[in-house]
């Protein structure tokens, strides 16, 4: 991983080492805290995870390089992280909502990010695929209503944010296509930890951080090399605009 240089050009800074080392870190010490069932370990390393991997963005940016698209990702990873911390502080369905509400405004703030990009998504280059995250949808919906009850509303209006989401990711870049993708199944397994019991995944709880802290690294890693490759194009032809892909 790389900073990235104004002139056009990529260089490697000891804070950027540090910003990577301490997120890579940082994820690790919380996996293995979950499998070693480390339960206070596990939740001070997911409060980190986010303001982690914001100083990375951040950084490797720079601070004079931090277009639209970086500006509108650091919004969303900080309402992740509001999303991971602030439900440790209540108890039952207002923890849950709280988490809901915290990841549905960062879904909204990535649709927004994501937008520009939209002719090149999915759902204009491969509109069957749509059937196909509809279809995953409504399965879901199916499996976990039932045990949802009061909390199915906010629930199928967050699915169908990350969803989209999900469908946007695809035209900014292969990198951030998939980590929309594993987004989708981080969150659809939390759903079904919480609502499809008869559901059994050994050790569920590892599986939802590592879909999740993968997802967002992936969207952060391609956002900067997206970036980057604008940088570099705006150097080779200093005379003309970067071609928008909206």
């Amino acid at each position: 991983m790389t900073a990235i240089d104004d002139g056009g050009g990529t260089v490697r800074t000891m804070t950027t080492r540090v910003a990577i080392g301490v997120s890579v870190g940082v994820s690790l010490v919380h996996l293995a805290a979950l499998l070693g069932n480390r339960d206070l370990l596990a939740d001070v390393t997911q409060v980190l995870l986010m303001p982690a991997l914001a100083a990375y963005v951040a950084l490797t940016a720079g601070p004079g390089r931090r277009e639209r698209l970086v500006r509108l990702l650091l919004v969303a990873l900080g309402f992740s992280w509001l999303g991971d911390a602030v439900p440790r502080l209540l108890e039952g369905d207002a923890g849950f909502l709280a988490m809901v509400g915290f990841f549905l405004v960062a879904q909204i703030v990535l649709i927004v990010a994501f937008w520009p990009f939209r002719r090149s998504s999915v759902a204009v280059r491969r509109p069957w695929v749509l059937g196909v995250y509809a279809a995953a949808l409504i399965g879901l919906v199916a499996l976990c209503g039932e045990q949802a009850g009061p909390l199915l509303g906010p629930v199928v209006v967050y699915g169908l944010c990350l969803f989209s989401m999900s469908v946007l990711a695809t035209g900014v870049s292969r990198t951030v296509g998939v980590g929309g993708l594993v987004f989708l199944v981080s969150d659809s397994l939390i759903a079904l930890r919480a609502f499809a019991p008869e559901v059994q995944i050994p050790a569920m709880g590892f599986w939802v951080m590592l879909t999740y802290i993968s997802a967002q690294a992936l969207i952060a890693v391609g956002v900067l090399r997206l970036l980057g490759a604008s940088l570099r194009g705006a150097v080779r032809r200093p005379s003309a605009p970067v071609p928008a892909r909206a």
